[in-house]
């Protein structure tokens, strides 16, 4: 199977889309400029108690009060709480973990109000993105997460991940993470530490424990609420996650991100770092790896994927439910049980792809075209949990119940991916109404006559809808080899398919957007807004 990774950087977000035989199996969205992202430590503040939650209510500075819950406090809080303490009190001498002496662990069972109070400063990290209404998740049980290894201070136990099969290796692992651990730091050994060599745990635990140290140095110095720990780049964080030795390729239209993700690459797989290449072409990159057109095509309510069977999804704040037709589907010779079993079989192929293509968390619930026969339900239960298993979503699946119903709860850390596939009218912004489409090609030949003549700007791309692009081009003396001659510059006219049919969109030669919006189309109405009042004036 062919794995590659295509990083689509914007100036708002980065888009990073995972392709298996260039078919998209997964796309995950980032802002740049994210604040309350899982993995972020804040120094924050305890607000109120709620006994009857057994929990607390927590001010970092977001609009809504982060929760943290008693079984969140962690079982070596004692041992936390006492640090934290000394390390605000005194703003001179951090002090330090490995020469402390742990407390006994806290009580499962206990109640909030014997551990904290109102006021008291606290060092917390995000485990679940605020979602809907609700605020950030929180868990004083910090932790720093490299490639190999994931660094838990005030612990002392060494955990190896399950996914690792052979005892030999467990055994390796354990020994060897044991000799290079400092004392009150646990540590959890990750899938891909897996015949890594103590020289490469090494530097990374070096890396981490650095990571722990410039946080609680911040943290003496900062202000309350206030960030004091997050990813050097969201990018390289994400990449991290979902990053495989076996993808062959990973292309990414931006220089400088480039140089993070071939540091990274270098750093974990010296001997793949040819792998990253820099997309350097006019086109869109999603468009050229025609991603644009598979996303289009698999965010919508209804979702078709074989012989005209289709899932319709819906999503309620509690749940999200999945109806499995096989719509107008028939095969002559066929009966309808076996027909059913197949047509259950792929919607469970593409079920398990949207649910990590929309990163779908919380209880998901499907309805699967009803089956007679107890091997047949078994049968497609077994297939679920097959295609599944690639999912690094924590999940738990559930046979089908007597209604024909199949319950999975999935891992939520964050909202689930919506990307509207619909697409507002560009001339009208929904009210109903539209330009002439016939005069739209009069409209972009202002626009640009405005941008060389006007503004000066000679040199840019315009993106319109790919049938504009063609209508554009048709011919041999072309609408746009005419307007280049009679407007003169080196503009470029492209296709991007994630435009509506009347849109377009105009980018420097420094990739940067030019929205004409602002200069040209608002003096324009305001003209005709004037010529207006003037003529109502005249006819009183």
């Amino acid at each position: 199977m062919k794995s590659e990774l295509i990083v689509d950087v914007q100036s708002s977000e980065v888009s990073i889309a995972l392709l298996e035989d260039s078919r998209l199996v997964s796309l995950q969205k980032e802002s740049r400029n994210l604040a309350y992202a899982v993995g972020d430590i804040y120094l924050a503040k305890v607000k109120k108690l709620m006994p009857g939650l057994n929990a607390a209510f927590v001010n970092v500075g977001y609009d809504k009060d982060a929760f943290l819950h008693y079984l969140d406090l962690g079982s070596r809080f004692s041992s936390y709480a006492e640090f934290v303490s000394e390390l605000l009190s005194d703003k001179k001498k951090v002090p330090q973990l490995s020469k402390m002496k742990l407390k006994p662990e806290i009580d499962k069972h206990g109640a909030i109000p014997d551990h904290l109070t109102a006021g008291q400063e606290l060092l917390v990290q995000i485990v679940k993105e605020p979602i809907s209404s609700k605020g950030p998740r929180l868990t004083t049980e910090i932790t720093f997460t490299g490639r190999y290894l994931v660094l838990i201070p005030f612990s002392d136990k060494i955990s190896i991940s399950q996914k690792i099969k052979t005892s030999e290796e467990k055994v390796r692992l354990r020994q060897l993470v044991e000799s290079i651990r400092p004392k009150n730091f646990g540590v959890i050994v990750r899938t891909s530490a897996e015949g890594k060599k103590v020289a490469e745990l090494n530097n990374e635990l070096k890396t981490l424990l650095h990571c722990w140290e410039s946080t609680i140095e911040k943290a003496q110095k900062a202000e309350v609420p206030s960030l004091i720990f997050e990813e050097e780049s969201r990018i390289v964080g994400v990449l991290r996650d979902i990053f495989s030795p076996t993808f062959e390729d990973i292309y990414v239209n931006d220089p400088e991100i480039k140089e993070q993700i071939d540091k990274y690459v270098s750093l974990i797989a010296p001997d793949r770092k040819e792998i990253v290449k820099l997309y350097s072409g006019d086109q869109p990159i999603f468009d050229h790896f025609n991603i644009t057109k598979q996303i289009k095509s698999s965010f919508g309510k209804t979702v078709s994927f074989r012989s005209g069977a289709y899932i319709i999804i819906e999503h309620t704040e509690a749940l999200h439910v999945i109806d499995v037709n096989s719509g107008n589907r028939a095969k002559a010779g066929n009966d309808q049980e076996s027909n059913a079993l197949e047509v259950n079989l792929r919607a469970a192929d593409e079920i398990a792809r949207q649910l990590r293509l929309r990163d779908m968390g919380g209880i998901i619930v499907i309805d699967f075209i009803d089956m007679n026969k107890a091997e047949h339900r078994q049968k497609l239960y077994e297939h679920m949990k097959e295609v599944m298993s690639n999912d690094r979503a924590r999940h738990n699946i559930l046979p089908l119940s007597k209604f024909g119903l199949m319950q999975i709860t999935r891992q939520r850390v964050r909202p689930a991916l919506d990307i509207v596939t619909t697409e507002t009218c560009p001339s009208c912004y929904g009210k109903g109404e539209v330009q002439p489409s016939l005069l739209f090609t009069d409209t972009l030949r202002e626009k640009i006559d405005y941008m060389v003549n006007d503004l000066s700007i000679k040199d840019f791309i315009v993106y319109v809808h790919p049938f504009v692009d063609a209508y554009l081009k048709k011919g041999f003396i072309s609408l746009a080899r005419r307007w280049k001659f009679q407007i003169g510059g080196s503009f470029k006219i492209l296709p991007d398919q994630s435009l509506a049919y009347l849109q377009y969109r105009i980018i420097d030669k420094d990739k940067n957007e030019v929205d004409l919006k602002e200069e040209k189309d608002l003096e324009t109405s305001t003209s005709k807004t004037k010529s207006k009042a003037k003529t109502r004036g005249t006819e009183d």
